[in-house]
């Protein structure tokens, strides 16, 4: 069974996606680290003008048993990521990863922007998370600081907002659902209730797709 959790940046879907993970018995994997990981790894030549070869080739290098998320959950790298993560050498590199970890023989779950129309189009359950960008911000705030990370929330929001527009503008960024995805709006859940909500929804797809076979 393979579990496709999408959705622009803050909005709950790396927690529910490990959630699922969990109850369901699947392997998680939150593919915005590894974009993450691209970005701060060519954080110092962000503007140059081959930023696009440099990304290329640090997401072709890149080392997936080496990304630690404590170092890639700041708003800076995820500035970063959305920056390199519209080039086509970056996701490319990044595919087939990606692609290998959604079809292994035991499922998979797996969040980001394009899982359920690119890397897993054939998932038997998408889900597409989204929620109010303040809200988004106070979740991304909470979460910094309880790494012990120092948090500029007005900036915090800006960055959401900025990154919400070119995600928009990109044809593979966080706001482009595949048709089949099913919304779930967090804004006013907790996360205990996001979850029970997506598991649900998860269970109504598999309920479904069984009575089609």
């Amino acid at each position: 069974m393979i579990i496709a959790v999408d959705g622009p940046a803050a909005s709950g879907k790396g927690t529910i996606a490990a959630a699922l993970g969990r109850y369901f018995n699947l392997p998680h994997l939150d593919t915005g680290l590894l974009y993450r990981a691209v970005g701060l790894a060519v954080k110092a030549q962000i503007d140059a003008p081959d930023i696009e070869a440099r990304a290329t080739k640090a997401a072709q290098d890149l080392d997936s048993a080496a990304i630690d998320p404590e170092f890639l959950l700041g708003a800076e790298v995820g500035v970063l990521a959305s920056r390199i993560a519209v080039f086509p050498g970056v996701r490319k590199a990044l595919f087939a990863f990606q692609r290998d970890f959604a079809t292994q023989p035991l499922g998979a779950v797996l969040d980001g922007r394009d899982i359920g129309t690119t890397i897993a189009p054939e998932a038997d359950a998408k889900l597409f998370i989204v929620a109010d960008p303040q809200v988004r911000a106070d979740r991304r705030a909470r979460q910094l600081q309880a790494r012990g990370q120092s948090v500029d929330r007005d900036k915090l929001l800006t960055d959401i907002k900025a990154r919400d527009a070119r995600d928009a503008a990109a044809p593979h960024g966080g706001f482009h659902p595949a048709d089949d995805a099913v919304l779930l709006d967090t804004t006013n859940l907790d996360i205990e209730a996001a979850i029970t909500a997506a598991i649900a929804q998860v269970e109504a797809a598999i309920a479904r797709k069984s009575a089609r076979s």
